[in-house]
């Protein structure tokens, strides 16, 4: 008898709480399709912010697994609003505060363990938005020079001149300065030389002046810039200065290469020399070798 007391008070019990669980299902029926199609509506609305700032970003990002990541964030971002939004519909208050304060526990876990990562990771975003630095420019950074290849989430993948490659971390191209060649169309090329000291100075000056000009003209206000600018030991040295079309290094090193055939034949022409170093031994002793021989023999 008293087990089968038992039985029937625990099915008592058990339909007891079937029954509250419905008409609570039946009360907070209302508040659960509203939470239901709240989160559609929310999934919904990061389907369409993905397009269009998909959209916005095929203009400005080249990289497409950056332009992917950074839609994929803003959608988890909309949705889990819409998750929260969901549960407080429910009157679930308890729950979102648990899961609120777990969520940031673990973000915090996961924030200090993976502080750099998420350094390169949020650098890579600003490279990617930076108008400074885009695929294809000829930058010089962190003692690297070279052509981008590649911008992803964690580093910048640089092709020097030797046909070699560099990957460097995103953080270091944010927290260093770098040189970027190809932002400019114009570029200002230096080129040193000297000449003798018997040498009409100001002859040599239009000279150099003028072969520069004719080999690379000049726009607008820019002009072809002489300086002397030193006495050197075998020559007076002198700088020259021209605008010409540059947008990475190899078009200095072809710009100066042209200006340096162009001064030397025309200084040839025009028997113009342009000395190397030299030393010159004088013998001259005011000595008289032959009083200091007599008196040594005294």
């Amino acid at each position: 008898m008293a087990n089968s007391f038992d039985i029937e008070k625990s099915l008592e019990s058990l339909v007891d709480k079937l029954t509250g669980w419905l008409n609570s299902l039946i009360v907070n029926l209302p508040n659960i399709i509203l939470a239901v199609l709240v989160f559609i509506l929310f999934f919904f609305i990061a389907k369409w912010v993905g397009k269009i700032v998909n959209r916005l970003l095929i203009r400005k990002v080249k990289q497409d697994s950056i332009r992917e990541i950074t839609i994929k964030v803003l959608k988890a971002i909309i949705i889990l609003t819409g998750f929260f939004v969901a549960l407080g519909l429910l009157n679930l208050n308890q729950l979102l505060t648990s899961i609120l304060a777990g969520a940031g526990v673990i973000g915090l876990a996961v924030g200090l363990a993976l502080q750099g990562p998420l350094n390169n990771s949020f650098s890579g975003v600003i490279l990617s938005f930076l108008p400074e630095l885009q695929i294809g420019d000829w930058v010089e950074t962190n003692g690297y020079a070279g052509t981008v290849i590649e911008i992803n989430l964690r580093s910048i993948k640089i092709k020097q001149s030797d046909n070699n490659f560099v990957v460097i971390p995103n953080s270091k191209i944010v927290d260093d300065a770098f040189k970027n060649y190809s932002r400019t169309e114009r570029s200002r090329i230096f080129v040193d030389c000297g000449v003798h000291y018997d040498s009409d100075l100001e002859f040599v000056q239009k000279l150099t002046v003028d072969t520069i000009a004719e080999l690379f003209p000049q726009n607008g206000q820019e002009e072809v810039e002489f300086m002397y600018n030193a006495f050197a030991d075998s020559s007076i040295n002198f700088t020259v200065r021209f605008w010409t079309d540059a947008r990475k290094n190899y078009d200095i090193l072809v710009a100066q290469s042209r200006a340096i055939v162009g001064i030397k034949k025309a200084f040839d022409k025009n028997d113009i020399n342009i000395p190397f170093p030299i030393r010159t031994i004088d013998f001259t002793n005011n000595l008289n070798l032959s009083q200091s021989s007599e008196g040594k023999q005294e």
